[in-house]
């Protein structure tokens, strides 16, 4: 039987103001799920930045940070698990650079389950409120069938001299909990646990153990960044590995790991998010010099600026490679090569009928054209028309157009988005009044712009905001925003 396990367990938690120098502290957290012989355990990664708290100097002439923290987990009302503690910063001599983060990392001892999982933060040095956070954690490793740890991102390991623990599988390892790798990143390292596999793997076979990188939007494998082994099962088998991503594109991502059996078969599979940007990293034309497009539809194209035209409204659906070719070679680029780019780029998403898949989106083009288009926008160039092109029509859409105290907004719901996220929104608006343009300001989903103010900055029509880190308004009469988001109503 088939068993295709695809979850988003690693997940990158923001916490506190938009910007390191507002009153709140600003971090991120991660956390992990694994399985051991004592039992299921999660593992948290709390980065806080350096800049965003209040350093006290001490006797010997040094400074130190301090954050309170509290950890807790709750299976509905019981407590199951909590830490309380004082993270402390390594002492600095100069506060003038604080342009860096001290790193804490937990591990709790949790039996498998559904846990809303709380975090607050507060700097012991200020006055300001706590600031709290709150994320539902499930914890599933099933004794009856093969299952899989989280996806640990890592910036670096060693073996461990002495085990400790946080030690895993006899190695140190140093987390990496931002999920953004920029140019000068060469490599993307990770470490997960497989188990149970020798159960579900009859004795004296071999497994399939693979790992590459995806393109989020539309789950493209990319095979220059793959990379596989075969196993055998064991109880526990663990992979440390990593990827060279020198000549990945600026893009978002997914990392994939799955294992699969000698009929090809998933028997477990894990994902997680992460973002890349490479200015290094173009696409070049060898890519498709060899394509062949003598007989397929592609050679009905016979005008150039026509071509550009249909390519250009596929930015929204692009790779991170591809859109580099639309910004900066198709305006250059001459029949022949828009021609095979055109086709390699149809034939990717579906091999058997790229004509098809083209006209299939042209189709979803043109809709967004008559719906979003402004004065000086196409439909596709618009944020509505963008996410509308990438993730589909939405399943409830609603609009405020002409509330007193805000600018016009739309709100839109998606019941799932990339067949892994449930329940994501995206915020809409509109302070150009002149082109009626709808800029998206705030959403829930990963890898699109996350902006805690969105309130605020829907308030900026009539009110000027003072803390850059405010991130709640006064209900008053005519602003409906608040019940627009937890439910949207009209559908598009």
């Amino acid at each position: 039987m088939k068993k295709n396990l695809i979850l988003m367990i690693v997940t990158v938690l923001f916490i506190g103001g938009s910007s390191a120098s507002a009153k709140n502290l600003w971090a991120y957290l991660t956390y992990a799920t694994f399985n051991s012989p004592e039992g299921p355990y999660v593992e948290t990664y709390l980065s806080i930045a350096g800049n965003s708290v209040k350093w006290i100097k001490q006797a010997d002439g040094k400074y130190i940070a301090t954050v309170n923290v509290l950890m807790t987990f709750k299976d509905k009302n019981d407590i199951k698990a909590f830490k309380k503690y004082e993270l402390k910063s390594n002492e600095v001599t100069d506060t003038a650079n604080l342009n860096f983060q001290f790193i804490d990392q937990q591990r709790f001892q949790l039996a498998n389950g559904t846990y809303n999982f709380q975090i607050q933060l507060t700097d012991k040095n200020k006055t300001a409120p706590a600031l709290p956070y709150n994320q539902t954690m499930i914890i599933d490793f099933p004794t009856d069938k093969p299952s899989m740890s989280g996806v640990e991102m890592i910036q670096s390991f060693s073996k461990a001299e002495k085990v400790t623990a946080l030690s895993k599988s006899g190695y140190n390892l140093v987390p990496n909990i931002y999920n953004f790798y920029n140019g000068v990143d060469a490599k993307l390292g990770f470490y997960t646990e497989l188990y149970g596999l020798d159960k579900a793997i009859a004795q004296g076979q071999m497994f399939l153990l693979s790992y590459y990188i995806e393109c989020f939007e539309n789950n493209l494998k990319l095979n220059e960044f793959a990379k596989s082994k075969k196993e055998a099962p064991k109880p526990v088998n663990v992979l440390l590995a990593d990827i060279n991503i020198k000549d990945l594109a600026t893009g978002n991502y997914n990392l994939v790991v799955e294992a699969r059996n000698s009929s090809n078969e998933v028997l477990l599979s894990k994902k997680v998010f992460f973002q890349r940007t490479n200015p290094n990293a173009t696409y070049t034309l060898t890519q498709i010099a060899s394509t062949d497009i003598q007989g397929t539809f592609a050679e009905k194209f016979k005008y150039a600026d026509s071509l550009k035209e249909f390519i250009s409204s596929t930015y929204p659906i692009s790779t991170g490679y591809e859109k580099d070719f639309i910004m900066y070679q198709l305006k250059k680029a001459d029949l022949q090569t828009l021609q095979k780019y055109f086709f390699s780029f149809w034939q990717q998403r579906s091999s058997s009928e790229p004509e098809k898949a083209w006209q299939a989106y042209n189709a979803q083009v043109n809709i967004a054209q008559a719906n979003f288009a402004t004065k000086i926008k196409k439909g596709y160039q618009t944020d509505r028309g963008r996410v509308y092109l990438q993730y589909g029509p939405p399943n409830a859409r609603e609009g405020h157009y002409a509330e007193p105290n805000t600018y016009p907004y739309e709100i839109w719901q998606y019941y799932t988005l990339n067949n892994s996220q449930r329940n994501k929104r995206f915020v809409f608006y509109s302070p150009d009044m002149v082109t009626a343009d709808f800029i998206l300001l705030h959403s829930d989903a990963i890898g699109e712009q996350y902006e805690p103010r969105w309130k605020v900055a829907l308030r900026n029509k009539m009110n000027a905001p003072v803390d850059i880190s405010e991130t709640q308004v006064v209900s008053v009469w005519g602003d409906y925003s608040e019940d627009a988001w937890d439910l949207p109503t009209s559908n598009l």
